[in-house]
């Protein structure tokens, strides 16, 4: 188990990352350190590296057509195709959903494709049909539970996850094992790593050849657009009382993920909102001490959304808030500078990808790093998300247990 503990020096972010235990076994807390570089930031500098591994993996050994075909031929049959799972994997849960349903419409399967729903409400309401999990571990109950439930409405199950020997793997008709671990709690490649299955998976649902090296590519792409102008954002929305964060379209997923990680990592209230829903009733309780992000990526109707996000910023300032904003290339020609004083990180476009699949990649490593210039402003460290505190570490333990 030592080998999944997080060291400090020698990291090689080329390197693949230590795999599940196996016989299987939760992993363990992260190696505490004293100081930065936390494990967090190792992972992220991995992260290139590694989709284009857990890509290659999944065509190789079969897994990724086995999902493709379920998928399609679940679609087929006119029923119900669910991505679920819990906190980051719900998150990477629904942008693989939308990553599948785009690549079904360009196949001409029958609407609506692929959604997704939190593990916990699907549980309570099971669909048949296919239920595809995703669980970096795979030992998450609520998403066990969800894939068991399914099961006996008759539906059949898929799983992505780290491990294929995990507890949620049993029982399922497909599984596409990532295999290579988070080494931090504060999870970057748990999410990262169900996208570019979805990728993969994608390709082959709409008759294209996948290449693992784009998915590569597009990550390094928000890597470097991140890096230099993450700081200024992050010091910003440090010293707000709170933070929220706005989008549109498939941004909508990314702020959901990147609320998440401030508040494990950095421990700051934070709050996705979609963008229209932002200006309906929200601005009271916003001012000079709240923090602002704009993510802006989606390359649908981009005009009208950066119309309305130009609206929005203009509407944010007048009450005392100075936004960021992480934008794709034709977001920011048409966003002006002067509306997101706090700074920006503008991610070049990349065509040759569909729209879900460029703009999730492509925000993941600057929204990861973002948290981490958050977290280094407020001088917390991301890894054990709180849990090196013995009061969040029994809050945790009574959360899992039967009351």
């Amino acid at each position: 188990m030592s080998e999944l503990r997080s060291h400090p020096g020698g990291f090689d972010p080329e390197a693949p990352l230590p795999a599940a235990p196996d016989p299987w076994q939760p992993l363990p807390m992260p190696h505490l350190r004293d100081a930065p570089p936390w494990a967090m930031a190792e992972m992220i500098s991995a992260e290139p590296a590694l989709v284009a591994r857990v890509g290659q993996r999944l065509l190789d050994d079969g897994s990724a057509a086995a999902l493709a075909a379920l998928t399609r031929d679940t679609i087929g049959r006119g029923e119900t195709v669910v991505v679920t799972g819990c906190g980051t994997s719900d998150y990477a849960g629904r942008g693989a959903a939308a990553i599948l349903r785009e690549a079904c419409a360009a196949a001409g399967l029958p609407a609506p494709g692929p959604q997704s729903a939190g593990a916990f409400e699907l549980s309570c309401d099971p669909p048949s049909g296919l239920v595809i999990g995703v669980s970096h571990e795979g030992g998450t109950a609520a998403t066990i539970a969800a894939l068991d439930a399914a099961r006996q409405r008759g539906a059949r199950t898929a799983l992505i996850t780290g491990s294929a020997n995990s507890p949620a793997a049993k029982g399922c008709d497909v599984v596409l094992a990532t295999v290579e671990m988070d080494r931090s709690w504060c999870h970057t490649v748990g999410y990262v790593s169900p996208l570019a299955a979805a990728c993969v998976t994608a390709g082959l649902i709409a008759g294209h050849t996948p290449d693992p090296q784009r998915l590569r590519r597009r990550l390094a792409m928000g890597l470097d657009a991140a890096r230099g102008h993450h700081g200024a954002m992050g010091n910003a929305a440090a010293r707000a009382k709170q933070l929220l964060v706005i989008a549109t379209g498939a941004d909508r997923i990314t702020a959901r993920e990147l609320s998440l990680k401030v508040e494990e990592a950095a421990w700051l209230p934070t709050t996705a909102r979609a963008l229209e829903t932002f200006l309906h009733g929200h601005l009271p309780a916003t001012g000079p001490d709240t923090a602002l992000v704009l993510l802006l990526l989606e390359r649908g109707a981009i005009e009208r959304r950066a119309a309305r996000a130009r609206q929005a910023l203009a509407a944010a300032a007048v009450v005392g808030i100075r936004p960021g904003a992480i934008l794709g290339e034709q977001a920011a020609a048409l966003i002006g500078d002067t509306l997101t004083p706090a700074g920006r990180i503008v991610v070049p476009d990349m065509p040759e990808l569909p729209n879900e699949a460029a703009a999730l990649l492509g925000a993941a490593a600057p929204l990861q790093l973002l948290t981490l210039a958050i977290a280094a402003a407020r001088g917390t460290n991301p890894d054990p998300i709180r849990r090196d505190d013995p009061r969040y570490l029994r809050a945790a333990d009574v959360a899992d247990t039967p009351f």
